[in-house]
């Protein structure tokens, strides 16, 4: 498949919880077309934003049934995906599954696109990966920080 967009995605909590971001790099494949996204949260997870910096990214198509390929250094994301772990706890309501609240959002864009995805390791010097971790680290730091609200209320509720 010859894919139209690649995004690479990454997502980082200090802490864990603590702390976080994503940073999304978009690439238009064979155009000079290249656009960054991140955003940071006061309390949230590494995996929570991991997945979060996929939705994202596939949640900035314009046009449904793009041909994309993925690529994060998240095995908890790709692993989900690529060996359809997913489609089963979606199967099973997500009963004691973390992040529902993303998957569900997750199967809802995905299913809109044609997306392969790519596992990478990450700091091992790929140039968009290094960078998408840049933008998830200093979106972590930013001193207006997003609320994650279900992660907040899922925690506190533990507590």
């Amino acid at each position: 498949m010859s894919h139209q967009v690649h995004i690479y995605t990454d997502g980082a909590a200090k802490g864990n919880p603590g702390n976080g971001g994503y940073g999304v790099i978009m690439e238009l494949v064979g155009t000079n077309y290249k656009k960054e996204f991140y955003e940071g949260f006061r309390l949230t997870t590494n995996n929570r934003m991991e997945l979060l910096a996929v939705i994202v990214g596939l949640e900035k198509l314009k046009n449904p049934g793009m041909k994309v390929l993925v690529v994060s250094d998240s095995k908890y994301v790709v692993d989900a995906v690529e060996k359809k772990w997913v489609f089963g706890w979606e199967k099973i309501g997500f009963k004691a599954k973390k992040n529902p609240d993303l998957w569900i959002r997750f199967l809802k864009i995905y299913r809109k696109h044609q997306v392969d995805f790519k596992w990478i390791k990450g700091h091992n010097n790929h140039p968009q990966n290094e960078r998408c971790d840049e933008l998830a680290v200093m979106a972590s730091q930013q001193s207006e920080l997003s609320i994650d609200a279900f992660y907040e209320q899922e925690s506190s509720s533990i507590l």
